[in-house]
């Protein structure tokens, strides 16, 4: 009998207790805990598997034996040595205000203290802490080990308030600060996150914190790996193929394509363990990691800064995009990055000077995210978007002038007046996104002997160079013609000939729009 899929179960004990699938990730952990030093940090994407970590951390420190037995770290572990552990969940940690995140925070170390016996007698919550974590120690006798799980929750969910967000920082400043003095009565301490936020004291005080986000050793400590997919899931895999009456290699190409691309050391790639349990569960693809949490505050930002095109074409950037920010001021590559939008495609120079080349990671996000965003742009509603854009895929291969001009009038006419940017980068940021959610490959601004590309689109049996002209009052017609006599008069289809070009050239003013196909062999 095949074991239960842990959908959902960020609990070790309840998935062990229950007969559910465990990938085994204990000899990550194994290395993590023995390999010197006690403080770590570790940045993943939600819905990773971060908190089922921490928990199989709780779990293990406390000496729950028979929960690990047939793993990894069962013969290795010294289950005569058990610690206190004091595990601190943010996603139960009420923060929408300040007041809320304080009171939730003491309600927190007084349910600790009684938990195990001790009285905590200071008034201020950053004083509570750190007489909970010396008194602990004191009690049992034992090192505490210290388990923080989303630690930046109080300021991702706020982004967009900067009001409440500075002052949740400043309050988990005061909460972090503590532990740095409370490092003799620490035996171990891991923070996970979605970001390495500064001003927290956590990076700057607590005596460089090991921050493994990127660390090759531990680059599959949450996700699952190909060789792990095939080797637990077996059977569910066979079950969907005969279900889709395809073969088992046909049916793991297909779960790559949406689900794997997530990397942290360029090499190392693996799956989104929720979208491929729901998927095996379902059998059938779709976006379901996505449909988990609507990232709003990050669609504004890409917008309000007109940056989509970090989500269009690779990236590179330099190690210091990784480093801490300043959650007011965050660049959107860091925050694409830290989110799981964009993930590490590859590493140049590893050792110096090292460049990452960032890139979407997978059909799954590929798919949702350019839709979510097409739809911040023209205010088109999402679940009208793949229609569209199939019927306007067709007009252009078809070079169907008249219905390509009706569908882009559709998408410009659901623009609020109040919202109409008046802006060409507006529309040629719209344009681009409309073309990377029709499959096309982006080449934005292509710089050439004579002048500028305003976008090249690229698919196996088509390439399609674009110009894109706007003006408030100017005549449309004209701007069309200006348009298409630049491609022309420039001979910007010229490198790609080598298959079939279309010429497409658009023309705005408001919300009037019209184009020109033109084959050029």
């Amino acid at each position: 009998m095949k074991k239960k899929l842990p959908i959902g179960i960020q609990s070790f004990s309840k998935l062990r207790r229950e007969d559910c699938l465990y990938v085994d990730k204990t000899e990550d952990i194994y290395r993590m805990i023995s390999t010197g030093g006690g403080i770590y940090f570790l940045s993943r994407p939600r819905r990773f598997g971060k908190s089922l970590l921490i928990s199989t951390l709780d779990e293990l420190f406390r000496g729950q034996k028979e929960l690990f037995e047939g793993l990894y770290i069962y013969d290795k572990w010294d289950w005569t040595q058990q610690h206190p552990v004091i595990r601190l969940d943010f996603g139960s940690i009420a923060n929408h205000t300040t007041e809320a995140l304080i009171n939730s925070l003491s309600d927190f170390v007084r349910e600790m203290a009684t938990k195990y016996g001790v009285v905590i007698e200071k008034l201020e919550l950053p004083d509570k802490f750190a007489e909970l974590i010396k008194k602990i120690a004191q009690s049992t006798g034992k090192q505490v080990v210290i388990l923080i799980d989303e630690y930046d929750k109080p300021i991702i969910d706020h982004l967009s308030n900067h009001e409440v967000l500075n002052t949740n920082k400043q309050t988990l400043h005061s909460f972090y600060s503590v532990l740095k003095a409370a490092d003799k009565n620490i035996r171990f301490l891991l923070l996970t996150g979605v970001s390495k936020f500064s001003g927290l004291s956590v990076f700057s005080a607590l005596n460089n914190p090991n921050d493994i986000t990127l660390n090759w050793k531990y680059a599959s400590i949450c996700g699952y790996t190909q060789e792990e997919l095939e080797k637990y899931f077996t059977d569910y895999l066979d079950e969907v193929a005969d279900y889709g009456n395809i073969s088992r290699d046909e049916l793991l190409n297909k779960i790559k394509f949406w689900y794997n691309g997530y990397s942290w050391d360029g090499k190392t790639s693996v799956y989104n363990p929720f979208s491929t349990l729901s998927f095996l569960d379902n059998k059938r693809f779709g976006n379901y990691w996505f449909r988990t949490g609507t990232p709003t505050f990050l669609i504004e930002i890409l917008k309000r800064r007109n940056q989509i095109k970090s989500v269009l074409v690779p990236v590179t950037v330099g190690m210091n995009a990784f480093e801490s920010y300043d959650p007011v001021n965050i660049g959107e590559l860091p925050l694409l990055f830290q989110t799981g939008y964009l993930t590490i495609k590859h590493i140049e120079q590893p050792f110096e000077y090292t460049q990452f080349t960032l890139g979407i990671p997978n059909q799954e996000v590929k798919e949702a995210f350019l839709e979510y965003l097409l739809n911040a742009y023209s205010y088109y509603p999402t679940e009208q978007i793949q229609p569209l854009t199939f019927n306007m895929q067709q007009q252009i291969h078809n070079g169907d002038i008249s219905g390509l001009e009706q569908n882009l009038q559709l998408l410009l006419a659901h623009i609020p007046n109040n919202l109409h940017i008046q802006k060409e980068a507006y529309y040629h940021s719209l344009f681009l996104l409309l073309m990377k959610v029709l499959g096309f490959d982006i080449q934005g601004e292509i710089s050439t002997n004579v002048g500028r590309i305003d976008a090249v689109w690229r698919q196996t049996q088509l390439t399609v160079v674009a110009e894109i002209k706007y003006h408030f009052r100017k005549n449309i017609d004209t701007l069309l013609n200006d348009a298409i006599s630049q491609i022309h008069d420039r001979k910007y289809y010229e490198p790609y000939l080598d298959q079939k070009v279309m010429l497409m050239a658009i023309a705005f003013t408001g919300k009037k729009v019209k184009c020109m196909l033109e084959r050029v062999n």
